[in-house]
């Protein structure tokens, strides 16, 4: 039997993700119209003999994750659990204080899947391909290929191009290491334990040693890349399988507009029923767009492509939307326009607003590009990116707002360009 654990982190996490991360823990932010890490889960329940989804992280446990988890198991029949540290533990340090858990009914191997990456996890060929190996104590972990220089900002891995074998593995390398990253999605046997627990042993005693006061959180924090991997590399333990399908990270909002749009593009083989056709007396539909079923959209909307209409939102005359994400409960009044933005909840824009970000896409020329984690400022300016109106936001009829991120529950009451206004 297999098992799944998905690793969610916590609140002092995703702070690239405000204002957003303020009304909902990140990993349930929508991405094509289902929380985050719908996604994650929906793919593990496809794998046979899958037993049992963990969850790991430290938020508080709230309604919202406590509701999430009782319509998942209804959804997908499968048990979901929440496992909450004490204190920030790391990629690894949490799934090895949490190891008898994890352990328990004897699974023969389980997959390990960060929270904020999109991806087809192809979960199923990489439980193939670590049979083929024949090693029941190997590891894997999934790769894709990034170009030379967006490398740097990812774990870089050093294979052998016959065996798979991951022969060296550096973690944000300051120069070119290799163009293959790791995915955060990993296939591990229960023998992993044992290399975590040997870091854990050196932690401690480094910390009996320096004899510091608040040791025991230092101890138990462990990175699955920097402190497990980097020593595995080169034993014959860890391999890498390469995946030719879409991988993003959800670092910032603007990264969930463009996971949107590569979770849409797939909805048409694995959920079709989730993408908005054009039918006599509905709204102009271009592209990939998702709709709520409780979201009202006026006829003479044009929408797409890469929209998501969360629930309860209303869409009034003549309103324009693409590559956008409208959270639920948010209203667009006549006539607005709302382009590479995240309406957010319970927000409502004024008639003949026009509300516009700058896309912070990869390079479409390169099939390698991967989306640039952008800083906010840069040579203390804000940098266009998407515009974010956090929730319970209004902007008044007839005003632009141009690359700016509006704080929660702020009245406008003119036009902004690129500013944060808090």
């Amino acid at each position: 039997m297999l098992k799944a654990v998905v690793l969610i982190g916590g609140p002092q996490k995703g702070t690239r993700f405000r204002p957003l991360s303020f009304e909902v823990p990140k990993p349930l932010f929508p991405v094509a119209g289902v929380p985050m890490i719908q996604h994650h889960i929906e793919a593990c329940t496809k794998v046979p003999n899958m037993k049992e989804i963990l969850l790991i992280g430290f938020y508080q446990p709230n309604e919202a994750l406590s509701r999430f988890l009782v319509s998942a198991q209804q959804e997908f029949k499968i048990p979901i659990r929440y496992l909450q540290e004490y204190a920030a533990l790391g990629t690894g340090g949490g799934i090895y204080h949490f190891r008898d858990q994890i352990l328990s009914g004897n699974p023969e191997a389980f997959f390990v899947l960060n929270a904020d990456v999109c991806s087809e996890f192809p979960l199923g060929e990489m439980l193939s391909f670590h049979r083929q190996l024949g090693n029941p104590d190997s590891f894997l972990m999934l790769g894709t290929t990034a170009n030379r220089k967006q490398s740097l900002n990812y774990g870089c891995i050093v294979a052998n191009t016959e065996t798979h074998e991951v022969l060296h593995y550096v973690e944000k390398p300051s120069t070119f290491v290799s163009e293959l990253i790791n995915c955060g999605i990993y296939l591990f046997t229960p023998a992993i334990f044992h290399h975590i627990g040997a870091v854990f042993q050196r932690n401690q005693q480094e910390l009996l040693l320096e004899e510091s006061t608040n040791g025991w959180q230092r101890a138990e924090a462990i990175r699955l890349e920097q402190d497990v991997f980097t020593a595995l590399a080169g034993q014959g333990r860890l391999f890498a399988y390469k995946t030719e399908g879409f991988w993003s990270q959800i670092k910032s909002a603007g990264s969930a507009i463009y996971a949107s749009r590569l979770y849409l593009s797939c909805y048409s083989q694995c959920h079709p029923e989730r993408l908005a056709q054009n039918q006599p007396g509905g709204p102009t539909i271009r592209g990939n767009v998702y709709i709520h079923p409780a979201a009202s959209v006026d006829p003479s909307a044009v929408l797409g492509p890469n929209v998501s209409i969360g629930k309860g939102v209303t869409i009034g005359a003549g309103v324009r939307v693409r590559e956008s994400i409208i959270l639920h409960g948010a209203s667009l009044q006549d006539h607005t326009c709302v382009l590479n933005s995240i309406v957010g909840w319970d927000s409502t824009i004024g008639r003949w607003a026009r509300v516009e970000g700058t896309p912070s896409d990869p390079n479409p020329n390169d099939p390698y590009a991967k989306i640039d984690s952008e800083t906010l400022f840069r040579d203390g300016r804000l940098t266009p990116s998407i515009t974010i109106l956090g929730c319970n936001v209004t902007i008044p009829a007839e005003v632009v707002i141009l690359n700016s991120i509006v704080l929660p529950h702020k009245e406008l009451s003119r036009s902004f360009k690129n500013q944060i206004i808090l």
